[in-house]
């Protein structure tokens, strides 16, 4: 299988011109797309409906859309002259396969006075992949300080390590049956999972550390099974290489995975000769392998 993940800066290329297009061409040969800024209704696109435009662009894929920014407007909608336009900001997820739920979390916002500060999400597809159901999640965390994405890790980090145990985004049974919620199948909550998008932060960071592990001088990266692994180095990169923006040194993009072994990284990389906004896209080449159960065995 494979994954892309890319802030495609809602449109606007390497050289500060809109081309929605130009972004949806360079990820829609992945299996799993995973995209942040993404917006609709802003006049800096043209008053676009940008998750329309990529569902039309990928007409093979399923989408999903989770809104952090969700703003009145006074631009009537010209589709229903009775209504206004919502200006929306946030991450969007699309898959080959079907996705069986989803959820948007809310991240912590810091209020600011002298720096743009605005809300941001974590969006949640569980997915039906040919070698079984996966949680793939997307985000872009606050670009302003260690300060204001660690709350935002930490809240992460619980959201996707409790999901598993708190069951799929609908389970149980209900006691009144007439009421229409038993119907079709209640999806999954697996334990395989990718965390993914514009973190903000690289592998120096006190963010990383907290996702992936510490980093002794003698031991070197220490993780648990409870930490997450980094593709890039599953990837069989170097954890210092790679450069996921086109003026800046290191990789700030990341795909992250439980480190279970249930997800096996084939490749990772970048693509660097991508221009349609101001990041690279990042690709995963990997394999969900199913874990036999010590009951099982």
């Amino acid at each position: 299988m494979n994954l892309v993940t890319y802030n495609i800066q809602y449109g606007f290329d390497c050289q500060g011109q809109y081309d929605l297009q130009r972004s949806i061409d360079a990820v829609r040969a992945a299996d799993i797309i995973c995209l942040q800024e993404v917006e609709r209704y802003w006049e800096r696109s043209e008053y676009t409906d940008q998750v329309r435009s990529i569902e039309l662009a990928l007409p093979d894929h399923a989408v999903v859309y989770g809104a952090n920014l969700d703003v009145h407007t006074g631009h009537r909608d010209p589709l229903r002259p009775g209504r206004r336009l919502r200006r929306q900001f946030g991450n969007l997820i699309a898959s080959r396969w079907p996705i069986l739920s989803t959820r948007n979390l809310p991240l912590p916002k810091r209020a600011m006075v002298n720096q743009h500060s605005i809300q941001q999400g974590l969006l949640e597809a569980v997915i039906e992949t040919p070698d079984g159901p996966l949680r793939v999640y997307t985000t872009h965390l606050s670009h302003l300080a260690p300060a204001t994405r660690l709350p935002q890790v930490e809240a992460i980090l619980r959201f996707v390590g409790r999901a598993p145990s708190e069951g799929g985004a609908w389970c149980g049974a209900h006691p009144d049956k007439s009421t229409g919620w038993i119907e079709g199948e209640m999806p999954p909550m697996p334990r395989p999972a990718l965390i993914t998008g514009d973190l903000n932060f690289d592998y120096r960071s006190e963010e990383y550390a907290e996702m992936i592990g510490p980093w002794s001088h003698k031991y070197g990266r220490l993780t648990s099974p409870m930490a997450y692994q980094d593709a890039w180095v599953a990837g069989g990169n170097d954890e210092s290489s790679g450069a996921t923006r086109p003026d800046k040194p290191g990789r700030i993009d990341h795909c992250l995975t439980t480190a279970s072994g249930e997800i096996q990284v084939k490749r990772c990389r970048i693509d660097s000769t991508a221009g349609g906004s101001d990041h690279f896209p990042l690709w995963v080449e990997f394999e969900l392998i199913p874990q036999v159960s010590a009951q099982g065995a």
